[in-house]
């Protein structure tokens, strides 16, 4: 078995002191995908940086205090990259990837964007990029019998079925009809060929949610979006035999506005 947990930790310090060092140490999980880390390796305190068992690479932005990626591995990745080779973001802390035996497993945070803004152009940008590169990692792979496994914050809620509030919301980044066309693009087999684990594990739910504003009583209500996904090349997503949000049990039990999305492949 193979378990891959992704999570927006919304800044890994804060994290670490309402929880989610507790969570780490009991997860079963084989490779865990942090996204929106905002700090510097430095900045970490040691059990966190480098926690015991674990084999773990950091991607931090060039801006302080922003975004920032993380991989940590029970075993050694046998290659590690940062970025996707774009000028533009490979120094914002948004992608990073290892190879294990067999598949290669990437934490990705895309920008949030806002409409009518620069941050709505810049997830654009990065968008038109992203794809391009995922349709070469999955023919890189293939070529060398590998699968791959793109997990992270997404930052769109593909189907009306992914988000609570989606009468409310189609004006808002995060479900716009461009963004949402271009994760179905991501999706399709003649063009990105990823699967949607999570959503091919329950065809038919509502959410599950993965993110909840702080905001008002988002959480207590369950009025999430599900915007956290594991992406996956179809040979792997066919041998997924669980998928699930880690939810917490109350409000206060929250160490992020996201909540783990864990996945378990049959290798």
């Amino acid at each position: 078995m193979l378990t891959v947990t992704t999570v927006n930790v919304n800044g890994l310090r804060a994290a670490a002191k309402k929880g989610f060092v507790e969570w780490l140490a009991a997860t079963d999980a084989d490779v865990l995908c942090l996204q929106e880390v905002r700090a510097e390796p430095g900045q970490l305190p040691e059990h966190v940086r480098e926690p015991g068992g674990w084999h773990v690479v950091h991607a931090p932005a060039a801006a302080k205090g922003r975004a920032g990626v993380s991989l940590y591995t029970r075993r050694e990745p046998e290659r590690v990259r940062i970025g996707f080779g774009s000028s533009e973001f490979d120094g914002s802390g948004r992608y990073v990837e290892a190879d294990l035996p067999g598949v290669t497993v990437a934490s990705l945070y895309l920008p949030s964007g806002e409409v009518g803004t620069e941050r709505q152009e810049e997830k654009i940008r990065f968008m038109g990029e992203f794809l391009a590169y995922l349709k070469e990692l999955r023919e890189r792979a293939a070529a060398d019998g590998r699968e791959v496994l793109v997990c992270g914050d997404w930052n769109i809620a593909h189907r009306q079925a992914d988000l609570k509030n989606w009468r409310g919301n189609t004006r808002n980044s995060g479900f716009l009809p461009e963004e949402r066309d271009w994760l179905s693009r991501v999706l399709d087999p003649a063009e990105g060929g990823y699967v949607d684990v999570v959503r091919a594990l329950h065809p038919e739910a509502e959410g599950p949610y993965s993110w909840w504003s702080y905001r008002g009583r988002a959480f207590d209500n369950d009025s999430g979006w599900r915007i956290d996904y594991q992406m996956a090349t179809p040979h792997l997503a066919a041998r997924a035999v669980k998928g699930l949000v880690e939810r917490a049990a109350t409000h206060t039990e929250r160490w992020s506005d996201h909540a783990p999305v864990t996945v378990v492949y049959d290798r």
